[in-house]
This record gives structure tokens, C-alpha cells and sequence, in this order.
């Protein structure tokens, strides 16, 4: 896997394919990998390139475990590849990461597309990032692992397809759960709304969170306004058998 130095890290990626540029940002946990039979799918469209996030996966060991560091990395990469602006879609980490990218790398975004993702935490999202962490941290890895299962997969694909999510259990069950107690951190520390930060601007409206079974993918774009405030805009859709436990909206720029 090749890897390129960015925001001081050694950064391992893959690309395949032709085409306007699209960068897919993992989740949580990091690897780019977990985006499955979706990068062959991007690939036959797309120059279609899959970062591991910093300190995960083949990437380089970080002491920065923050999404400003990580957006930095992942605009550093783009800088250097040469690809220009890219379209990025993040799945809910990668979501929150792309929102920075949008936010402080705007030469290196051409539009963002979010995944189950947030701006703001809400108490549903740290009551359940504080209960898996703790599981971490007195149980280890697999404990954690088994029990994130049963928030990154819905009911009837849990059912339908047990054996998928026993395979992916048992790949992460071996993490260092340092290293994840560390992220979940930093996804918790994640606000990009007004009042608190403001960068999101102030009007805003709730949109259905990604999930369900109708068709289609979630799009979002940026535009500025004449203060250079950004905006997230668009129309939220669904994707089949989604899971991740969401009970929560997700919070959209109105302009």
C-alpha cells in the first residue's frame, strides 16, 4: 500500500479507477478497508482514492488524535497527489472529518457527501460513546467489539446476515484500545453549530438522519455565504438495511 507523508504523518492509501476525484473517509475505526465492495463501485466511475485515518490501518502512529489533525492529513494528501478539489464522502467519522475539510481546506473540496454522520453530539450520542468506551477500557477489545456491533448494524441485516457481522467482530476485536478510547474522545469533542463554534451559522433545520430502505446516497454541499460563513445544503436520502443505532437528526445548514 503506498503511503505519503501528510500533517507529519505517514499516511496509507489505495487508488483505483479514472475520473473526477472521490475521496472515501472511513469511520471510527479508521481503515480504509471497511468501506468494502463500495470502493470497486466508486472505482468505475471515479479516480477513487481510501486513506487509512492516522494511526490506524497501514497509516503511521499519531500522537494527534484530533479531527483537525486528521482533516489536515487527509487536505495534505490531496495537495500532494495532485488531484485538485475532490469530492469527499465520509461515513460518520469521516463525515465529521469532512466537515472540517469543508471548513478550514476549502481549495482541496469539491462538494461533501455525509454518512451517518453529526455536527454536535447529542445525549443519545455520548451516552452511547460513553458506555462503549468504558466497555473498552474495563473489558478490552473484544468486549468493545461485540457490543459496537449491535450499533453499526440494523436489526434485520444483524439477522439476515450473521455471518458478516461475526466476521467483522472478530477483525475488531484486536485494536489497541488506547488508541480507540483516544478517538472516541475525539469524536465526542466534535461541535461545528452555532452557538457554541458558530461555523455552521445560526438557521438551521433538522433532516432525517441516513438510514432505512429506500434508495439513493446522502449528498451535501457546501456553498459560502457573502460573510464566507459555510453552509451544508441538500436533500438527505436512504441507504438499504443502514445501521449504527441512529435516533438522532442530523443538522443541515438553511442558509
Amino acid at each position: 500500500m503506498p503511503t505519503m507523508t501528510a500533517a507529519g504523518v505517514e499516511l496509507a492509501y489505495t487508488r483505483q479507477g479514472t475520473g473526477d476525484p472521490v475521496v472515501l473517509v472511513a469511520g471510527l475505526g479508521g481503515e480504509g478497508k471497511g468501506w468494502g465492495s463500495q470502493i470497486e463501485s466508486f472505482a468505475q466511475d471515479f479516480d477513487t482514492i481510501v486513506p487509512d485515518h492516522p494511526g490506524t490501518g497501514a497509516s503511521g502512529h499519531t500522537e494527534s488524535y484530533t479531527l483537525e489533525h486528521h482533516a489536515r492529513a487527509l487536505a495534505d494528501l490531496i495537495t500532494g497527489l495532485g488531484t485538485g478539489p475532490a469530492h469527499i464522502v465520509g461515513s460518520s467519522t469521516g463525515g465529521a472529518i469532512a466537515q472540517i475539510m469543508a471548513l478550514d481546506h476549502p481549495a482541496t473540496v469539491c462538494s461533501i457527501s455525509l454518512v451517518s454522520s453529526w455536527a454536535r453530539a447529542d445525549d443519545f450520542f455520548r451516552h452511547q460513546f460513553a458506555v462503549r468506551k468504558d466497555t473498552l477500557l474495563r473489558l478490552g477489545s473484544a468486549a468493545y467489539a461485540e457490543t459496537t456491533a449491535l450499533f453499526l448494524f440494523s436489526p434485520t441485516f444483524f439477522r439476515d446476515h450473521y455471518d458478516k457481522v461475526r466476521a467483522w467482530a472478530d477483525s475488531a476485536s484486536g485494536g489497541d484500545a488506547s488508541v480507540m478510547a483516544a478517538r472516541i474522545d475525539m469524536i465526542m469533542a466534535h461541535d461545528q453549530l452555532y452557538p457554541r463554534s458558530g461555523r455552521f451559522g445560526r438557521r438551521l433545520h433538522p433532516a432525517p438522519s441516513v438510514g432505512g430502505s429506500s434508495r439513493g446516497h446522502p449528498r451535501r454541499r457546501v456553498r459560502r455565504d457573502r460573510r464566507g460563513t459555510p453552509h451544508i445544503q441538500g436533500r438527505p436520502s436512504r441507504v438499504p438495511q443502514s445501521g449504527q443505532g441512529v435516533h438522532r437528526p442530523t443538522l443541515t445548514g438553511a442558509g
